[in-house]
């Protein structure tokens, strides 16, 4: 089994392979901290699995993994993320992903949902069979769907109370880049303050 891990914590990265070498006792593990060096590593050889962080430096997560379903169409990914289900995982799961989980999860629904992964399934938790439903009942009024992904990310962010300094070094991007988000992220939305981003995440129970 070969089985690709991309997230830029070198301290996670180490305990995801304790995990995965506990469990398979014949795997080949690679890791990559950033999108350049998990492409090369994609060129290099057939993998089974691709365990992806949503909170990449440059382009992020969500951008990273349309390339993949682009490039490698047919090729699993599992999102483990620090974001929320609610937060995160029916744009994943729409992006192409086979999976997603929080990082909080147990090893045991970890190597639960590989399995259920490399068995040619898409892995939800019950969190997120709720989240399907509950989409596929029709919220069609959901004015959060106008914000491009990125957007969608710089939003949550700043709904948390995060600085445009702090999201920019968090995401490895310019200051400017960050304000020209947070400007297009309140025209979309028609509303005029940080005050205003937080009380629509709240209205959307994605922050508490």
């Amino acid at each position: 089994m070969k089985i690709l891990i991309a997230d830029d914590h070198t301290l996670f990265r180490d305990g995801l392979k304790r995990i995965l070498t506990e469990k398979y006792k014949d795997v080949l593990i690679k890791e990559a901290s950033n999108e350049k060096e998990l492409f090369e590593l994609l060129k290099e050889d057939k993998w089974q699995l691709v365990i992806l962080d949503l909170n990449m430096p440059g382009r992020g997560g969500l951008e990273i993994l349309k390339d993949i379903k682009i490039f490698y169409k047919e090729l699993p990914v599992l999102i483990l993320s620090m974001y929320s289900e609610e937060q995160f995982a029916l744009r994943v799961i729409k992006a192409g992903a086979s999976g997603y989980l929080t990082k909080g999860v147990s090893p045991s629904e970890l190597i639960e949902a590989i399995n259920f992964i490399l068995d040619g399934n898409i892995y939800f938790s019950k969190e997120v069979s709720k989240l399907i439903a509950k989409d596929f009942q029709g919220n069609k009024n959901n004015t959060l769907d106008k914000l491009s992904d990125r957007e969608f990310e710089v939003f949550i962010k700043i709904a948390s109370g995060e600085s445009l300094t702090s999201i920019a070094n968090e995401l490895s991007l310019s200051v400017k880049t960050i304000s020209t988000y947070r400007s297009h992220i309140l025209e979309k939305l028609n509303i005029k303050s940080n005050a205003d981003i937080t009380r629509i995440a709240i209205e959307n129970n994605l922050i508490s």
